[in-house]
């Protein structure tokens, strides 16, 4: 990125000043510098359009791992007000509609552990499917999907995947309110018929991850992570279904701008105001989409427990903590001394609220949301902590992974599938893998590096640095 085009506001935070006569809202970038040096210039292009859109309420954003994305950057957040004719856009939530991290703490520790791992490498891999395209034994009726659309984590929960305790620490208690299953086509839910508990593709992963290092010791205590203990990071979304959502009402949310004389900056963000037919019909399949990825998540939860006891049956594995990255949310914050609703846009980023907000559960209160920064396959993750700088400087949300350096075609002209995984093997990761053109797109190399989005996060106040997890088995599809 050309950082002449920017103003540096502080060492972590950077705006675009508005050309002569340029109507938009603020823009603001929160990164260090050698971070935005290595970003493409779309993504500058990117959320400068996005503050163009109607109804923005404070700036358009991006995070520390921002990368180009379709219509909204990926790291981009934005909030708009309906009662100022805001809008909601398919390209601010992204195609993988509630595509999010489920993260696991175990009893186990690597010490102990170390020997069986070649052994639950093979279980996760058989018993999990992942892949382009694939499908999982459970095959869902149209009316058990529209259960699943409506009831998110708690249908999975209710039919045996897992306990009510977990629900305490998923997002919107595992349900999100004012789903529309009628909103969502036959052809999405056909899509997704036989995919409920399957990892998908592409930088989806199963990991079982140690506590390398702790950072805040406060923190890691109330999220139960001393080093040396295993954890098991699940990332994934909702597939198929929230592709084809995405699709469908690219073409509805257009029709619904061009009605209304909404001047698109780019075609790719597709909007109409909240407070329209167009809207609310996208949100109502948006809200079913987040609640299959949270019953998705749930369900891979309970297989991964179910693999973990058959290789040490005293294995325990509690949900630290489920979130996503790719939604709209409607929240209250506060602006100008006063509370609005406001639709937050969040794609591949993550809600990081601090210490002391009701919606925690009351183990976590004190400490602030876990965020779980994710890295790729040979790097390492980062658990942190939401702060309360983060309300007012970004909607209380904050960096979802460490964020494509170089596309999946350039990644495959440099690396090769095979030679990673016998590389990782060498250092000490195991990779099980369904496609070895898909490890090469996914090659740690293709990414920014983890420990400069985390610095930055926390640098710039949207989250603070708790513990660094150093990967040891990966399941990739």
């Amino acid at each position: 990125m050309d950082l002449s085009r920017l103003r540096q506001i502080d060492e972590w935070s950077w705006t675009v000043p508005p050309a002569p006569g340029e109507r938009r809202g603020e823009v603001k970038l929160y990164g260090s510098r050698p971070l935005l040096e290595t970003m493409d210039d779309k993504v500058l292009e990117q959320i400068t359009n996005v503050a163009r859109l109607p109804g923005l309420v404070g700036p358009a954003m991006t995070m520390p791992d921002a990368h180009w994305g379709y219509g909204f950057p990926i790291g981009g957040v934005a909030a708009f007000d309906p009662e100022a004719g805001g809008i909601i856009s398919a390209g601010g939530v992204g195609f993988d509609i509630s595509c999010g991290i489920r993260c696991l703490r175990s009893n186990l520790r690597l010490a102990e552990a170390a020997e069986r791992l070649p052994s639950l490498a093979r279980e996760l891999s058989e018993k999990i499917p992942a892949g382009v395209g694939e499908e999982g034994p459970l095959k869902l009726r149209a009316d058990e999907l529209d259960e699943v659309l409506a009831r998110g984590a708690r249908w999975a929960v209710e039919r045996g995947y897992g306990t009510a305790a977990d629900l305490e620490y998923v997002e919107d208690g595992g349900c999100v309110a004012h789903p529309v299953p009628a909103n969502v086509s036959a052809l999405a839910k056909k899509r997704r018929r036989g995919e409920m508990g399957t990892l998908g593709s592409g930088n989806h992963y199963l990991e079982v991850q140690v506590v390398d290092r702790i950072h805040d010791e406060a923190a890691a205590r109330a999220y139960g992570l001393s080093p040396g203990r295993l954890v098991v990071s699940i990332h994934c979304g909702s597939r198929g279904l929230g592709h084809q959502i995405g699709t469908d009402y690219l073409v509805s949310l257009a029709q619904g701008a061009a009605r209304l004389g909404i001047r698109l900056p780019d075609r790719e963000l597709a909007c109409a105001p909240i407070d329209t037919p167009e809207g609310r019909e996208y949100i109502g399949a948006m809200n079913a989409a987040m609640n299959c990825a949270l019953a998705n998540r749930q369900m891979l939860a309970h297989v991964t427990r179910a693999a973990f006891a058959r290789e040490f049956p005293r294995a325990e594995l509690e949900t630290l903590f489920d979130v996503s990255h790719n939604t709209c949310k409607a929240e209250r914050h506060v602006v100008d001394g006063r509370s609005r609703l406001l639709y937050v846009h969040r794609k591949g980023a993550t809600r990081a609220l601090g210490p002391g907000h009701p919606a925690l559960p009351a183990r976590y209160r004190d400490a602030g949301q876990p965020v779980v920064i994710g890295g790729s396959m040979g790097t390492g993750s980062w658990i942190l902590a939401g702060t309360a700088a983060s309300e007012a400087r970004a909607w209380s949300s904050a960096s979802h992974g460490a964020g494509r350096a170089m596309s999946r075609k350039q990644a495959l002209k440099r690396w090769h599938g095979r030679a990673l995984v016998d590389e990782l093997a060498a250092r000490g990761i195991l990779v099980r893998t369904r496609s070895l053109r898909g490890v090469a797109e996914e090659a740690p190399g293709a990414y920014k590096d983890v420990d400069l989005v985390a610095e930055a996060t926390e640098g710039a106040g949207l989250a603070r640095r708790v513990a660094f997890l150093r990967p040891k088995l990966c399941i990739k599809g």
